[in-house]
């Protein structure tokens, strides 16, 4: 099925499956295969999700470790070293001032469909939305993107420190740092023009700040903007509640973890990518 649009590819039916599922060659800039969550039914993904990948069942921290005051990566043919301040982590609501696993697996996402040819990340506007310690925002500069890492003021000093220590000598695109809350008005900069991308790892955290966020992405969105983002599943309620809420101004579709980096797989978090209906 070929949308209006041209944001969806073709449908495809599920093999063995006795119902038809819809699965499209490509959503918005994103080329690979991707699994349309029902708009109508947004339960019907959480019980898939958790009866299928079983995230409970798993062990966390795969790829993290809250502890440690860095994280080492290779990535892009480089060593990556990102400074992490687990002391904070004993202040309310304070969460990304160190790495959770979504966080990893999205940077090397990234890498590898770029690598893969499903992501063109050179030379196009990318923002993070609660870059946190800023390692998916530090990957996609060194794949060519010109990003703009966000979050709270609070959170700013640790990022910048990361994009600094990180993004040196010859990169192929460039990074910038600069605050936002989610809900309120943005910056000329941030909006226009529209960025190519919209990114961000482990947003999908309460439902006090779902409603926030999605204010944010569909002030971001344009027609052609493609919305990637990445999470640990931890509470189905709140998963739900955003799908819901999403469904309701984009078309959602999940992305199978056969196109994921195949050494940086986890049950406990998905891939999601968003584009404007």
């Amino acid at each position: 099925m070929v949308g209006d649009e041209g944001k969806l590819g073709e449908r495809e039916e599920e093999d063995g499956g006795e119902e038809e599922e819809q699965i499209v060659e490509g959503l918005g800039l994103y080329k690979g295969k991707v699994r349309i969550v029902n708009s109508e039914e947004p339960s019907e993904e959480t019980m898939l999700l958790w009866g299928i990948q079983q995230p409970i069942l798993s062990k966390p921290n795969a790829f993290a470790k809250q502890s440690s005051l860095q994280l080492r990566l290779d990535s892009c043919g480089r060593s990556l070293s990102i400074l992490q301040s687990p002391s904070s982590l004993g202040t309310p609501g304070v969460t990304g001032s160190v790495m959770w696993d979504s966080g990893v697996v999205l940077g090397k996402f990234l890498e590898h469909a770029v690598e893969s040819g499903t992501v063109l990340l050179q030379g196009k506007k990318v923002v993070e939305l609660g870059s946190g310690c800023g390692l998916v925002g530090c990957i996609s500069a060194l794949l060519g993107a010109q990003v703009i890492l966000t979050d709270l003021p609070d959170r700013l000093r640790l990022l910048k420190k990361n994009v600094e220590a990180n993004l040196y000598g010859d990169v192929k695109g460039s990074a910038t740092v600069t605050e936002l809350t989610w809900g309120d008005e943005l910056e000329p900069f941030l909006c226009d023009p529209l960025p190519d991308y919209v990114l961000g790892s482990d947003v999908i955290y309460s439902e006090g700040a779902v409603m926030d966020l999605l204010e944010t992405l569909v002030d971001l969105c344009g027609s052609e903007t493609t919305i990637v983002l990445a999470g640990e599943l931890r509470n189905d309620a709140i998963l739900e509640y955003f799908l819901e809420a999403a469904s309701k101004e984009f078309i959602v579709g999940r992305v199978d973890q056969k196109q994921w980096h195949p050494d940086y797989l986890s049950p406990r978090v998905v891939i999601y990518v968003l584009v404007k209906k």
